[in-house]
């Protein structure tokens, strides 16, 4: 009865507008409330003249979509509002148009022009938004006016809405792979870029789009490890791991003259000088031919950079710091991750995991690095059973003969787990140290042994399992214990202890001969109740002991055998078989014969117990494969270190020349290229990456204070310049020269505060502080300037020209002429004909967009009331049978179904279902019918009437109509007899969902010009021989899909129409041949969905 109060309280909290109202889940109780009454409200709202009852609507749907409800049904009444005035309404609008716009494209598509103004809008919020809601609408045709919206605001103010600008890149990429090349240009723009809220968001946009183009880092890697430290989590997560991946491709690796290094190192410790002298020849061979490792200085830049970043309290940073360093750092230095990654330890289970799984890794080649923190990975009770699994393989990787009397009382406690997983993982545990570690064997195995007295059956089995793998190497010394295994046979009933029991008194018989036939006697009477593993183990210990001890084990042997012959299983039949042949010397058996001692008792060599872990460490740490041991989709090889070192130099940035020239040269040069450069900042040739670190990080706060709003500081920049260098100016003038730009720069702030983004006084205080940076680089460059020659000048306008252009051209294109007070025309995406792109950033012709972009748009109206199309009869292709019952499950009635592939006469709007029934049983089927038809929401079934009596050996055929509702999901229904009631689903295959339609070639071209953009599918397939003729392509598309064919006048071309049986809804399929077997599928729907499925069901019946 909770139902009934909360349909009241919903009821009543409809009519209150003050507060938010949250709808109840199913599990509160308001089962029965009306949802529909509750949207109606907000539609009303939402259609009210009051931005307030606007806001509190959005309001109210966005905390919809937080909680996960469906507020798609909504999504025509919040579009309306994206062009309101207010701009808090505004921004919600975005964020809900941004969650469901990939859903509702063709609505979408309706507003694109409003998206395009709020691209121009003074908010960088609104501006941000609106790309972002343009790249979330996932239709091709829109592909050019993203292209452009991307460049456009790759160039933006706003250090956010470039952010955004490269969160769309990768989207745009998804949609349109032919942007490859376009996108890189704007990715370059983008790395150049010295705000940290972009650097993140561009290097996972480098990774998407181009991550082989190692090249566009060179001039980059500099400023992003100076960065590092200041970007958001996220961006230090994606850069460190494109870092890793880099330094491996351009610096050699730190360890490979290692043991050189250690080798001269304890001589030099443990040898007298005389002994130095006598040596000194014989080390000076091997290392001339090596020369000694020197760490390359944008090496130890990155590691000195990332090293403060293990202190983050972020889990995915630390990790990603950790593996770079274990990929990339000394062995020496490798040590500093393993306090941070202990810390780790201390986060919740997840991260626990995570961590575990790579300090596994790790433990197993630097087991050193983690030995001081041994108790840290002692197991808690209230941890999960991975978790331990996991701390117990790094316990057994960290143990050596000084510390392993600790780890096997630590073993000694986890034994009397609860945890029987756990417990046996232990038992394991205690065997790989008894391997690994010679001194505790006999020590190991003698408390394994002790465990066989265990009162759990799984203790005692996992034991036995352990000690035979430790007896085998050194099985004369322990043939007690095999005597004592031998007793347990009777009680112990796990097959794989039993199984390894008898491998081990078979394999060591002779070292228990009085036992042995024993064992094989009891095993003999309970043969047939054993399970498969421990037969198999039978027939062996019955082949040893006959070739040894033939007897007392003869007949044994040969009643063993026998029963094996008759056994269910065919390996047990085959392997006795095989070994009666093998050991029993008759005449037709061959040569094998003697040599069946040898086969049999030959030495098996002992067992490695290893960690399943030791060949992971090929997998990028940290990484998704790395976790799951296998290569995952998108996995990026970590590449091998170079033999000889990339040339460094490609990491030098350019400084600019004008701080080396007279006043002269520098007048003359000021006239043709930009004050600053972007590569100001960056660390120059000569700067070497073992500088102090206060001045890397005065470098990387003025280079992140300075571009914040990069394209207005080009706009003035350039002001400064002309005034700079037109004239002849004395350097008895450097004062005026100050003060010039310096009421420039107000003039500038005040005639841009109106459009400007964030706070007025945060813009002002940021250019102010770049601005007092750049003069103070002038003046020192002014004071010590010395001559350098032209070529230095040319080449140092060429780099910076080129990095430059773009800011170049935004400024020149953005700068209204003096005497102009109009504002400037905004330029529309759409408007595509009076819009030229700008010269530095050439669009390729396949990107721009013709005239008629805006009636391809208007041709994405999805209805058409003038079509009314002639149904056709259905095509020669073949009729599937399809079982609906099998004789077995129905007690001798089997059932069986096909679509007829003809309008049902009860409905035309369902799909007729011819169903065969035969009664394979000796008794009367009476009363055959259709009960309780469940079907899904808007679903149809009709009954085929009922079949009073079906004679043995007879077969009915009946038709029963069935609504899909143009939906592939079954249709469920109860089949009955008068005794029995049988559970049957038919689903449908895609292609019988339509009915064949008749048209006109010039009908098919018109109707399909209709269905483009979004209702437009095209796959390339490869023909496969046997369907390469017209007859055979034309057979399998008929077969697949009821689709009528279309004529048509090119010879390789064939066309097919149909409509959907439940609405109607036009599907066009054309398939042009094109050179060899290649053929392009194209299908227009209206119905999505049904044209991906027929895209599949067509290649599928085409490539074969």
């Amino acid at each position: 009865m909770a139902a009934g109060p909360a349909y009241g309280e919903e009821k009543g909290g409809s009519s209150s507008l003050g507060e938010p109202e949250y709808g109840h889940d199913p599990a509160s109780g308001g089962i029965f409330a009306a949802d529909y009454k509750r949207h109606d409200d907000l539609k009303e709202m939402l259609d009210s003249n009051k931005d307030s009852l606007k806001l509190e609507a959005m309001k109210r749907i966005v905390a919809m979509i937080a909680r996960g409800k469906n507020a798609s049904d909504l999504f025509p009444a919040v579009v309306k509002n994206v062009a309101c005035k207010n701009i808090e309404v505004k921004k919600l609008v975005y964020v809900y148009l941004v969650r469901y716009a990939e859903e509702q494209q063709d609505l979408a598509l309706l507003s694109i022009s409003t998206f395009q103004r709020g691209l121009k809008d003074p908010n960088q919020l609104i501006r941000a938004s609106a790309l972002r809601v343009l790249s979330s609408i996932r239709v091709p045709i829109i592909v050019p006016i993203m292209m452009l919206a991307i460049k456009e605001a790759a160039s933006d103010m706003s250090p956010y809405v470039r952010k955004t600008a490269a969160h769309a890149i990768p989207k745009l990429y998804s949609l349109d792979s032919d942007q490859k090349d376009q996108l890189i240009e704007v990715i370059e723009k983008l790395l150049a870029d010295k705000t940290t809220l972009v650097a993140g968001s561009v290097v996972m946009a480098f990774e998407e789009v181009c991550p082989e183009r190692i090249d566009l880092i060179h001039k980059n890697y500099r400023k992003l490890c100076n960065l590092l430290i200041d970007v958001e989590e996220w961006g230090q997560v994606v850069i460190i791991n494109m870092l890793t991946r880099y330094a491996r491709t351009q610096f050699l690796s730190p360890n490979q003259n290692e043991f050189l290094l250690e080798e001269t190192a304890e001589k030099a410790f443990y040898g007298s000088e005389e002994d130095d002298t006598k040596d000194a020849k014989a080390e000076a061979a091997p290392l001339a031919k090596r020369k000694p490792y020197v760490m390359d200085p944008d090496h130890r830049l990155l590691l000195r950079n990332t090293k403060p970043l293990l202190q983050s309290r972020n889990a995915a940073v630390v990790m990603a710091v950790a593996q770079l360093y274990f990929h990339l750092a000394p062995k020496a230095e490798v040590g500093v991750i393993a306090k941070a990654l202990v810390r780790l330890l201390r986060s919740h289970s997840e991260v626990q995991y995570v961590v575990l799984q790579n300090v596994a890794t790790m433990s197993i080649k630097r087991r050193g690095m983690f030995e001081p923190y041994l108790k840290s990975f002692y197991i808690r009770s209230t941890d999960p059973t991975q978790i331990k699994i996991l701390k117990l393989e790094v316990l057994t990787n960290l143990a050596n003969e000084t510390n392993i009397s600790t780890i096997l009382r630590e073993f000694q406690t986890y034994i009397r787990s609860m945890d029987k997983d756990f417990v046996a993982a232990t038992i394991q545990a205690i065997g790989r140290c008894a391997t690994n570690i010679g001194k505790v064997r006999d020590t190991c195995l003698n408390g394994l042994v002790q465990l066989l007295s265990n009162r759990d059956e799984l203790v005692v089995a996992e034991s036995v399992v352990v000690i035979k793998k430790l007896l085998q190497m050194q099985p004369a010394q322990h043939s007690e214990i095999i005597k004592h295994m031998a007793k347990l046979t009777d009680n112990i009933q796990v097959p794989m202890a039993r199984a390894s029991i008898l491998w081990l008194i078979g394999e060591y018989c002779e070292h228990v001969p009085k036992i042995a036939p024993d064992v094989l006697r009891k095993m003999a009477k309970s043969f047939t109740n054993e399970e498969d593993i421990v037969k198999l183990q039978v027939i062996n210990l019955a082949a040893k002991l006959y070739l040894t001890n033939s007897k007392q084990s003869k007949l044994l042997t040969q009643y063993v055998l026998n029963l094996a012959k008759y056994d269910q299983n065919y390996d047990i039949r085959d392997r006795a078989r095989f070994i009666r042949q093998l050991i029993v010397p008759t005449e037709k058996s061959g040569a094998l014969n003697k040599y069946a001692k040898k086969l049999f008792l030959a030495q098996k060599p002992a067992p490695i117990l290893e960690s399943s872990f030791k060949d992971r460490d090929h997998f990028q740490l940290g990484s998704l494969s790395h976790l799951l041991n296998t290569k995952a989709v998108g996995y990026q090889e970590l590449p091998d270190w170079p033999d000889e070192a990339p040339d460094p130099s490609v990491r030098n940035v350019e400084v600019p020349e004008w701080t080396k020239c007279t006043s002269r040269e520098k007048r003359k040069e000021k006239v043709e290229k930009p004050f600053y450069s972007d590569s100001d900042g960056e660390s120059g040739p000569t700067e070497s990456a073992d500088s102090e670190p206060e001045s890397g990080s005065e470098e990387s706060g003025s280079s992140s204070s300075s571009s914040s709003s990069s394209s207005g500081s080009d706009e003035e920049e350039e002001e400064e310049e002309e005034e700079e260098g037109s004239g002849e100016q004395s350097e008895g003038k450097e004062e005026e020269e100050e003060k010039r730009p310096k009421r420039k720069e107000k003039d500038g702030s005040q005639q841009a505060a109106p459009n400007s983004v964030g706070s007025p006084s945060e813009e002002e205080a940021e250019d102010e502080g770049a601005k007092k940076a750049k003069k103070k680089a002038v003046l020192q460059g002014r004071k010590g300037c010395a001559e350098t020659s032209e070529e230095e000048a040319s080449s140092s306008e060429s780099s910076s020209s080129g990095s430059d252009s773009g800011s170049e051209a935004e400024a020149t294109r953005r700068k209204p002429p003096p005497g102009r007070r109009a504002v400037p025309k905004e330029i529309s995406l759409l408007d595509l004909d009076d819009f030229t792109p700008p010269p530095p950033q050439p669009v390729s012709s396949s990107s721009i967009v013709s005239t008629s972009l805006v009636t391809d748009l208007e041709g994405l109206t999805l209805t058409d009331t003038s079509l009314a199309p002639t149904l056709l009869s259905p095509g020669f292709g073949t009729v599937r049978t399809y079982e609906l019952l099998h004789r077995m499950a129905g007690e001798g009635l089997s059932v069986e179904y096909c679509f007829s592939r003809r309008p049902f006469l009860g409905d035309q709007h369902m799909v007729a279902v011819q169903i065969q029934i035969s009664n394979n049983t000796d008794t009367e089927v009476k009363s055959l019918r259709v009960s309780e038809p469940k079907p899904l929401s808007g679903m149809r079934i009709q009954e085929f009437p009922e079949i009073e009596r079906l004679a043995p050996g007879e077969t009915a055929s009946v038709v029963m109509g069935i609504d899909f509702c143009d939906s592939t999901q079954a249709a469920n229904f109860q089949l009955c007899t008068h005794t029995r009631h049988f559970y049957v689903s038919i689903q449908p295959p895609v292609g019988e969902l339509m009915a064949p339609v008749f048209m006109s070639e010039n009908e098919f071209k018109k109707e399909q010009g209709k269905l483009t953009g979004m209702s437009e599918i095209t796959e390339k397939l490869m023909l496969s021989e046997k369907y390469r003729s017209d007859h055979a392509i034309v057979q399998q598309v008929t077969s697949a899909a009821n689709v009528g064919r279309v004529p048509c006048g090119a010879n390789n071309e064939y066309r097919f129409a149909a409509k959907t049986v439940t609405s109607g809804s036009l599907v066009l399929i054309t398939l042009e041949q094109r050179e060899g077997a290649a053929v392009q599928l194209t299908i227009n729907s209206e119905k999505m969905v049904i044209g991906t499925m027929l895209v599949k069901d067509i290649i599928q019946a085409l490539a074969q």
